[in-house]
């Protein structure tokens, strides 16, 4: 399958022919809102690689499949990683565990963020989110390494604090009971 050969309309078949067979996979393998950011992925990448594509898709498609959810997997590890280095070290997420925990969390983390300076809720943010390094935070903000990491280091103890100040993580032990 190429653009130049069928176009549009040969990407529409294959498409048809493989996305809910690969939906059907991703939803086994991983919760709704990965599963359809894969599939996505799946689907761009049937179309810049039409040439590459067989005359049987869905085996292809799969692998794809396969390959977008293991880089979900280490992203999904190294947010977590990166979670870890700005505030109180949180237990590796249990793949079973109910989303309401994983909002719970959530939720704790962004409601100790605004209570911090803007300043400092930035800093982490760029650090810990979007992954800068303390070089790249220099030049960003127009100062030292050594400033950076510095400012950082401060930032990360006023979020340890206003975590604690929250009171300790809930107790989804006590949930789980109540819903069962």
């Amino acid at each position: 399958m190429s653009r130049t050969e069928g176009g549009v309309e040969e990407f529409e078949s294959v498409a048809r022919a493989v996305v809910e067979p690969v939906r059907r996979y991703l939803r086994r393998r991983t919760d709704a809102a990965t599963a359809d950011d894969a599939l996505g992925e799946v689907l761009l990448v049937l179309w810049r690689r039409a040439a590459d594509v067989p005359a049987d898709p869905l085996p292809w498609a799969i692998g794809v499949a396969r390959l977008c959810l293991a880089n979900a997997e280490r992203s999904r590890r190294r947010q977590h990683r990166l979670a870890a280095r700005i505030g109180p070290a949180l237990p590796e997420p249990d793949p079973t565990e109910d989303v309401a925990g994983a909002l719970d969390d959530a939720a704790r983390v962004r409601a100790a963020l605004a209570t911090l300076k803007d300043a400092d809720a930035e800093l982490l943010r760029l650090s810990a989110w979007d992954g800068l390094t303390h070089d790249q935070l220099a030049q960003l903000l127009g100062t030292t390494t050594n400033a950076v990491a510095i400012r950082l280091h401060r930032a990360r103890g006023r979020l340890r604090d206003a975590l604690e100040r929250e009171g300790p993580e809930p107790d989804r032990t006590a949930r789980g009971k109540e819903q069962a």
